[in-house]
């Protein structure tokens, strides 16, 4: 379940929660910080409103709270949320959500 925060993303921008990197390779290899890859899935926490077209009508979000999806590796903006790292991204960098 997604947890409640005081972040509201604007327009069409998304506030996803990384899910937890690899900690041991499928042969049993302990992975440190410094060559595990950045996630790319992740919960959406937080959705905006969704953006705007030229008439000025909003345009729908795709994506919902709750929902596990994968974002392009390098699309978005870290923040901190608490004590972790959250992305906040467009909507265009998510990729596919995940059923």
């Amino acid at each position: 379940m997604a947890s409640k925060t005081n972040i509201k993303p604007m327009f069409d921008y998304v506030l996803v929660k990384p899910l937890a990197r690899e900690e041991v390779t499928e042969s049993g290899i302990v992975l440190p910080d410094t060559v595990k890859e950045k996630p790319q899935m992740g919960e959406v926490m937080a959705i905006g409103p969704g953006s705007m077209n030229d008439d000025g009508k909003t345009l729908p979000m795709h994506v919902k709270v709750g929902q596990k999806v994968i974002y392009k590796k390098w699309g978005g903006d870290e923040v901190k949320v608490g004590n972790e790292e959250w992305l906040l991204t467009e909507q265009k960098n998510v990729m596919a959500i995940v059923e």
